[in-house]
């Protein structure tokens, strides 16, 4: 038994998505602290199973519990807003403003007016990107100008930047050369044991996921469930993990 907060539990969940078949999870519970990488489902699921644990979309069946309650009973936007506080989501769905700078993509979760950025907001932004590893130069660079791996990180940052409880993170290294992503696993596997923040990766990469995270699970589609990775991994790499 563990003493740990529940943040997320999911039972019984069906959701058709106009996929080959609806996406289905059977039983899930992810807590305080938890660092948890999950395996086989493709972008579309991904987005999916975020959207259920946001609140975005209702499951068709089966329940799913955040911070201890269920999100069919959330009563207005105003509730819907300050769960969507308590959770960051990392994600290419989240937009990026091609006309303004890296730091003032930063810092629009705190402010709008970026054209003349308050002393308090810009050494926020300075310290959030220092964290994400986005320092000096690159700072001030255009989003035109920035590559997949800064991209990632500006939206790693505003993902962290109103300090959730859990971070969600859909498929991060998809758009990384491969030389990025050894340094991104171990930067988000830092930052989540540094803020003592939950994060639960949706991934195909299973080195990064190792890398990332300190449980691998593998999705089946059929039934839903949720398995211990380990022997998938060691029939994968020749090691066990």
């Amino acid at each position: 038994m563990t003493d740990r907060e529940l943040l997320v539990a999911l039972r019984g969940i069906r959701k058709d998505y106009h996929g080959l078949r609806p996406l289905r999870v059977e039983r899930f519970e992810f807590r305080a602290g938890d660092t948890v990488a999950l395996l086989g489902f493709d972008r579309a699921a991904a987005e999916v199973l975020v959207n259920l644990m946001t609140g975005a979309t209702l499951p068709d069946a089966g329940d799913v519990q955040v911070f201890g309650a269920s999100t069919g009973q959330i009563a207005d936007a105003h509730a819907w807003f300050q769960l969507l506080d308590r959770i960051g989501v990392l994600s290419d769905r989240v937009v990026l403003l091609e006309e303004l700078t890296v730091e003032q993509n930063l810092a629009l979760p705190w402010s709008f007016d970026v054209e003349r950025m308050p002393g308090e907001v810009r050494a926020q932004v300075e310290r959030l990107g220092a964290e994400v590893g986005l320092v000096g130069g690159t700072l001030r660079a255009r989003m035109t100008e920035a590559g997949p791996d800064i991209r990632t990180r500006v939206r790693l940052g505003k993902a962290l930047a109103l300090e959730p409880r859990m971070l969600l993170a859909e498929h991060p290294t998809a758009a990384l050369a491969s030389p990025d992503v050894p340094r991104f696993a171990a930067d988000l596997s830092s930052i989540a044991a540094q803020r003592g923040l939950a994060m639960l990766v949706l991934t195909a990469d299973a080195a990064f996921a190792s890398a990332a995270c300190r449980q691998l699970l593998s999705w089946r589609p059929a039934t839903g469930a949720l398995e211990t990775a380990s022997g998938w991994w060691s029939r994968l790499t020749g090691r066990a993990r």
